[in-house]
C-alpha cells in the first residue's frame, strides 16, 4: 500500500513543489475545535496557510474570528466573508489608510488592529476619522517577547487615553507569548502562567473600574495552556499544516503534518552525495542547516550545503539514489515555507486533485 504522502501521479508534478493534503487539514481543524470548550474562543492566525480554501474549512467548522499579520491577509479573510478579523500589527504610515480602505470596502467584516503607544493610536484615530469609519483597537501587551507591546503595568493608562479618541474603539488586550516554547509542557505552563500573571493583575484593575476587556492570547506553543483559561481567545496558526519543528517540540498536540515540500534528485556530485532541487527559495532557511527539512522517505539523509536552488545531502556509501528520485519533506518551519510558493498542489487519495492559491503571500491583493 502507498504511504499517506505518496503521489501516484508524481510524474505530472514539477519540483520543487508545495503539496497539501486537505483531508489531513480537516482533521487538524477538528482536533483544534475539540481542544477547547467553544469555537467562540478560537481566533486562529492565517499566517501559515494564506489561502481562502483553509479559511473556508475553518469557517465550515464553526470558527468565525481570525487573526492575521498583513493587509493582504486581512483582505483575503474579508473576501471569504470572515465576520471578525484582527490585524495583529500596529499599522503605521500608509498601512493605516489601507486598513481604513478595507473597512469601507468590506463593511460586513469587523476589523481591528493593535496599538501599543498613544502616538500611534492618535494617528490611527485621525486617519479613521478622516475616512469616516470606526476602528477597533486592541492594546498590545509585552509579556516577555520584547518585540512589541506595552508593559502590562502601563496599559491601564494607555487604555484610558485611547478610549477618549473619537474614531478609535478600544476592544481589549492582545498578549503574544511567542518566547515561550519549552518542549516540556509542565515547564511551558509554568513559564506561561508567570508571563500571564501581570495580565491577570491588569484585568483585576479593569474589572474594579467596571471594564471587562476581551483578551486574545498566545500562539501554538501555549495554546493548550490558554485554552484552559476562562474567557480567553486563543490564536494558534501552525496547526492547520503543522511542521517538524512543532511536531518534535510539542508532542502533546496531536496535529498531523498536512503540507510537504516535494523535491527531486538532480545530480550526484560524489560517491556518497546527492543534490536535490530544494534551495533557499523553496524551503524556509532561517534555522541551522539540519533544521530545515526532514524527509519522510529518506530520514537518514544529512544536509551538507544549501544554496539558492540546491540542497546537497550526504547519502552514505553504496547509496541507492539516482537522478530523478523523489523526496517528500516535512518543513521544519512551515509558515515562511508557504510564503515561498504562489500555490499549493492538493493531494487526495494519493493523486493530484487541484491547487490552492496562496494569495496572501503577496503584500498586496487589491487594497
Amino acid at each position: 500500500m502507498a504511504a499517506w504522502f505518496d503521489i501516484t501521479d508524481i510524474n505530472e508534478l514539477d519540483t520543487p513543489a508545495l503539496v497539501v493534503y486537505p483531508d489531513r487539514v480537516k482533521k487538524n481543524i477538528a482536533t483544534l475545535v475539540t481542544a477547547i470548550d467553544s469555537t467562540d474562543r478560537l481566533r486562529p492566525h492565517v499566517k501559515t496557510h494564506k489561502c481562502k480554501e483553509v479559511t473556508q474549512l475553518c469557517m465550515d467548522a464553526g470558527i468565525r474570528k481570525f487573526k492575521c499579520a498583513t493587509i493582504a491577509e486581512a483582505e483575503m479573510l474579508a473576501r471569504c466573508k470572515a465576520p471578525d478579523v484582527l490585524l495583529a500589527y500596529q499599522p503605521i504610515g500608509p498601512k493605516i489608510k489601507r486598513l481604513v480602505a478595507l473597512i469601507k470596502q468590506y463593511p460586513d467584516t469587523k476589523f481591528s488592529c493593535l496599538a501599543d503607544n498613544y502616538e500611534a493610536a492618535s494617528q490611527i484615530d485621525q486617519i479613521a476619522l478622516a475616512g469616516q469609519v470606526t476602528l477597533n483597537v486592541f492594546i498590545d501587551l509585552n509579556v516577555g517577547m520584547n518585540r512589541s507591546g506595552i508593559a502590562p503595568q502601563e496599559a491601564f493608562v494607555l487604555y484610558g487615553r485611547c478610549e477618549l479618541l473619537e474614531a478609535v474603539k478600544v476592544s481589549g488586550l492582545h498578549v503574544y507569548d511567542g518566547h515561550i516554547h519549552h518542549n516540556d509542557l509542565n515547564i511551558r505552563k509554568q513559564q506561561c502562567d508567570a508571563a500571564f500573571k501581570p495580565v491577570n493583575e491588569l484585568m483585576a484593575e479593569f474589572q474594579a473600574s467596571g471594564i471587562n476587556p476581551v483578551v486574545i492570547a498566545g500562539g501554538s506553543p501555549t495554546f493548550p495552556i490558554h485554552a484552559k483559561r476562562k474567557g480567553v481567545e486563543c490564536s494558534p496558526g501552525t496547526f492547520v499544516y503543522w511542521d517538524s519543528g512543532y511536531g518534535e517540540a510539542f508532542d502533546e498536540q496531536q496535529f498531523l503534518p498536512a503540507a510537504l515540500v516535494v523535491a527531486r534528485v538532480v545530480s550526484l556530485p560524489g560517491e556518497t552525495k546527492i543534490c536535490i532541487d530544494l534551495g533557499h527559495k523553496s524551503i524556509a532557511s532561517e534555522n541551522v542547516l539540519d533544521k530545515r527539512v526532514t524527509f519522510l522517505n529518506a530520514s537518514q539523509l544529512k544536509p551538507i550545503s544549501h544554496s539558492e536552488e540546491h540542497l546537497v545531502l550526504e547519502a552514505g556509501a553504496n547509496h541507492h539514489y539516482k537522478v530523478g528520485d523523489v523526496l517528500y519533506g516535512v518543513p521544519h518551519h512551515i509558515c515562511p515555507t508557504v510564503a515561498l510558493y504562489e500555490r499549493a498542489i492538493t493531494i487526495q487519495n494519493n493523486q493530484i486533485s487541484g491547487e490552492w492559491l496562496n494569495i496572501a503571500r503577496d503584500r498586496k491583493i487589491n487594497i
